[in-house]
């Protein structure tokens, strides 16, 4: 693809959840994407080993949204400046994007921003054990080997697990980048399975 941030600006508008929904959202992720032109990146997190929930998982920047958090926009803002150092005003905020239940129950919406590629992250020695970035065409130009399941509104999904120098993304994570690419770069990639949930 020539160009990756266009097609991201001009696509993500179109998937915009209704306002009840965001209304309705208890967390939010950052899908950060450097604005790179010819190799734009995707943002992505290990978290700490000692956390209670989801410990040495790879996940995007985020958390739960404060009783006192005015959108779930500014949450993800927020959570992304305490975990990986960036700074709010940094990010274009191109939009949301569907939302998604975790395996904890919280209802989550992924949203997309681009940031400045030369833009230096840092991890909370709280939260964070590392950052890492992942080409976008290498979600597009690998094929998947692996998969794992989840149930969405009563449909079951096989979802991507994808692997990148010895990271592991899979889960709601994996499932926000397979929807995202789907919608914005007609990725054709299969998460519907037939089969009844059980």
């Amino acid at each position: 693809m020539n160009n990756w941030l266009a097609q991201i600006r001009k696509t993500v508008p179109c998937h915009r959840p209704e306002d009840a929904a965001l209304d309705s959202a208890e967390a939010a992720v950052l899908m950060a994407i450097t604005d790179s032109e010819q190799d734009p990146h995707l943002v992505l997190t290990k978290r700490a080993d000692h956390l209670s929930s989801h410990p040495g998982e790879v996940a995007f920047p985020g958390g739960k949204r404060d009783h006192d958090d005015p959108t779930i926009v500014y949450t993800a803002l927020r959570e992304s400046h305490e975990e990986v150092d960036l700074r709010p005003d940094t990010v274009e905020v191109v939009g949301p994007m569907p939302m998604s239940v975790s395996k904890m129950g919280l209802k989550v919406v992924p949203i997309v921003g681009i940031i400045p590629q030369q833009t230096k992250l840092v991890p909370s020695e709280h939260e964070i054990a590392s950052i890492f970035q992942v080409p976008l065409r290498y979600f597009l130009d690998h094929p998947v080997d692996d998969y794992t399941e989840r149930e969405f509104q009563g449909v079951h999904y096989r979802v991507p697990c994808y692997r990148y120098e010895g990271y592991v993304i899979w889960g709601l994570t994996a499932y926000f980048i397979t929807d995202c690419f789907n919608r914005l770069f007609d990725a054709g990639l299969e998460m519907n399975y037939p089969r009844p949930f059980s």
